[in-house]
C-alpha cells in the first residue's frame, strides 16, 4: 500500500465533523441535565432519576467518544508528520491505529444512540399507556 502525507489529511473533515457532533449532544445533554435537577430540587419525583441515570450513561459515552475521537486524530496528525520524517512503515501502523480509533468512536456513537432510542421509547409509551 502506498501512502504519503495527504492519505491520513483525509481523515481531518470526518473526525472534526464528528467531534463537533458529539460536542452537540454533549451540551444538548448537559442542558437536560440541568434542567431536570432544578426540577427534581423543586418537587423530587422518583421518575426523574431514571431519566438522570439514562443521561448519565449517555454523557459517559459522550466523554468516551470525544476522548478516542480526540487520540484518532492525534494519531492522524502524528502519521503525518511521521510520512513527513520518512519513517513510512511507522507511519502506516500509525494511521491503521487512528482509523481503528475512529471505527471505535463510531461504534461507541451508535451505542448512545441506542440508548436515547430507548429513553425516546420510554417517554412515548408513557404518554401512549394514559390515554
Amino acid at each position: 500500500m502506498n501512502i504519503d502525507v495527504t492519505t491520513p489529511a483525509l481523515l481531518f473533515p470526518a473526525i472534526s465533523l464528528l467531534l463537533l457532533a458529539y460536542t452537540n449532544r454533549f451540551l444538548t445533554i448537559a442542558t437536560l441535565i440541568r434542567s431536570l435537577h432544578k426540577n427534581y430540587k423543586e418537587s423530587p419525583d422518583t421518575a426523574l432519576l431514571g431519566q438522570i441515570e439514562n443521561l448519565r450513561k449517555r454523557v459517559y459515552l459522550i466523554k468516551h467518544m470525544q476522548g478516542v475521537g480526540v487520540a484518532s486524530l492525534f494519531l492522524c496528525v502524528l502519521c503525518m508528520f511521521l510520512l513527513f520524517a520518512g519513517q513510512i512503515e511507522i507511519g502506516k501502523y500509525v494511521f491503521g491505529l487512528s482509523i481503528l480509533l475512529l471505527m471505535l468512536s463510531l461504534i461507541l456513537s451508535l451505542k448512545e444512540i441506542a440508548i436515547s432510542v430507548d429513553a425516546l421509547e420510554l417517554h412515548l409509551s408513557d404518554i401512549e399507556s394514559r390515554k
